[in-house]
């Protein structure tokens, strides 16, 4: 929570430096990177320690990966900010010894984050938190949120290379990084966009715990915990294919908002199998006055 609140000052500092600022770097003001980096520290720190906070007894390898994952996240903000004060990019910068040192340094950090992610992981599975409905909902976040961090390989893949001396990935697809894109998350418009397979699949952290939140505070009288959690099943299958859909789209050179007709199909095919999934889950449900006959 230390962390958090560190990231939170610091994304108030770089809000300032959006509009102070007047460098501009790959089509974007150059604090804007930082900026969304620290805000979604802020949500990745607070969701992991309230997650910690559900298990039934407190785990020393939890925690150790804890304390893992900020110091890796700490040395990821500093190479982020220390290029922004620099006027350079961090990611896929290999333009100098220097620069390319930076940049294999935060990809080390994430491989050690992803790990102590995982750990935490496992240490959930084990431990088998009281709330069926939350431990779902840790589960699945948790999970999707690594196959979140998966969908940013292609980033490296030789095939993202541009071509430009130097530069040793990319986010888009199809076209080059810094080109024409959607407001404040800069996801282009005029090609495929890996970011939003990793935004999506890292934000399964919150999204499911949200809808924990939303079944039990909406629903909790007219659905059985048992069903909620199955439900939670139900939508974190459905995000995780999201998650995948998305990263093939993009993988393919569309753009989030110009899918082609078999994007199309392949999404109505998600939402029919996952209303009907749905639907199955709700229809088998044990009513209320069952459960307290019981």
């Amino acid at each position: 929570m230390i962390f958090v609140a560190t990231m939170a000052v610091l994304a108030v500092i770089c809000a300032v430096g959006v509009f102070a600022d007047p460098r501009v770097l790959t089509g974007v003001p150059i604090w804007l990177k930082p900026f969304k980096f620290s805000v979604s520290f802020v949500l990745y720190g607070v969701t992991l320690a309230w997650m910690l906070s559900l298990l039934p007894r407190r785990s020393r390898v939890a925690e150790w990966a804890g304390t893992v994952i900020v110091a890796m996240s700490v040395i990821e903000m500093v190479v982020i900010v220390g290029q922004v004060i620099r006027g350079t990019t961090s990611h896929f910068n290999s333009t100098t010894p220097l620069n390319a040192a930076l940049f294999s340094a935060m990809g080390a950090s994430v491989m050690v984050l992803f790990v102590a992610h995982f750990v935490i992981g496992i240490v959930v599975l084990q431990r088998r938190i009281a709330d069926r409905v939350a431990a779902r909902a840790v589960e699945w976040g948790l999970g999707l949120s690594l196959l979140g961090m998966l969908a940013a390989v292609p980033m490296l893949l030789p095939m993202q290379s541009p071509g430009i001396d130097g530069v040793s990935g990319a986010h888009s697809v199809g076209v080059l990084d810094g080109g024409p894109g959607l407001p404040l998350v800069g996801w282009s418009t005029t090609g495929g966009d890996l970011r939003i397979g990793h935004f999506v699949g890292l934000h399964a952290l919150q999204a499911l715990p949200i809808l924990a939140i939303l079944l039990s505070r909406f629903f909790g009288t007219r659905l059985d915990e048992r069903t909620q959690a199955r439900l939670l099943v139900v939508a974190g299958a459905a995000y995780g294919v999201l998650t995948v859909l998305l990263t093939w789209q993009a993988l393919r050179g569309q753009p989030l908002l110009r899918p082609d007709a078999l994007t199309l199909a392949a999404l109505a095919a998600l939402a029919v199998a996952t209303a009907a999934a749905t639907g199955l889950v709700v229809a088998r449900r044990r009513r209320p006055e069952l459960v307290l006959a019981a």
